[in-house]
């Protein structure tokens, strides 16, 4: 077996899921510079194919849009493919190490809070919702 064709099919569906849910994939750090600097709330999920939390974590990017509050824009790099593009998504998330998956919450290009690699393995998708839809109900707007 050609392990590279697996990894491209792996990586291709892990891409495929997050972009149907609706988020921006954002693969050059030009692309994530012209995004981040919108005004309004953005929620950027660092995706992975890294052990089971990248199984968690995008559904839980899917489902947990689906609220009454939610961000005004919504972006994904992925890490270890387009490894400049996440580099510089994680310079906008300041005081927070490298973690993959995670989301973070980002208000006029400022980071207000992250949902960890760790806080997400330990986790059940309908946890890493809650803990999505609880920072969507305290930094953003009803749609």
């Amino acid at each position: 077996m050609d392990f590279s064709l697996y990894m491209e099919d792996l990586v291709g569906k892990a891409r495929e899921e997050i972009t149907r849910a609706g988020y921006e994939e954002l693969t050059s750090p030009e692309e994530v510079d012209e995004a981040l600097k919108n005004k309004g709330t953005a929620l950027v999920m660092v995706n992975s194919t890294c052990g089971c939390a990248g199984g968690i974590a995008r559904p839980a990017a899917a489902n947990a849009i689906n609220y009454d509050k939610r961000p005004d824009h919504l972006y994904t790099v992925f890490a270890g493919q387009d490894k400049d593009a996440t580099a510089r998504a994680r310079e906008y998330f300041e005081g927070y190490p490298p973690s993959s998956p995670s989301f973070a919450l980002l208000k006029d290009g400022k980071i207000v809070k992250m949902v960890e690699r760790h806080e997400i393995e330990s986790s059940e998708a309908h946890e890493v919702v809650n803990k999505l839809q609880n920072l969507f109900d305290e930094y953003c707007e009803e749609v």
